[in-house]
């Protein structure tokens, strides 16, 4: 199916894009959202690979055990 089927923007449109695209943000700041979205991928490709371990037989996860946490109470209202 064409692009224009589908509802993507083709060739010219693409150019048009990227000219609002610099206008707005400048290069500079498009070069770094670029930049980003590169590393995020390499990461997200990098746990994929990464086997989970599981917990082995004897080590399960214990409820009763305490956990490591602060309690914080609301700051009453001083507008009332």
């Amino acid at each position: 199916m064409t692009a224009l089927i589908m509802g993507l923007p083709g060739g010219m449109e693409w150019v048009i894009l990227l000219i609002v695209a610099l206008l707005l943000f400048g290069g500079t700041r498009l070069a770094g959202m670029g930049k980003g979205a590169g590393r995020a991928i390499r990461e997200f490709k990098e746990e994929i690979k990464t086997p989970i371990e599981a917990p082995k037989a004897g080590e399960t996860e214990d409820a009763s055990k305490p956990v490591d946490a602060e309690i914080v109470a609301p700051e009453p209202r001083k507008d009332i």
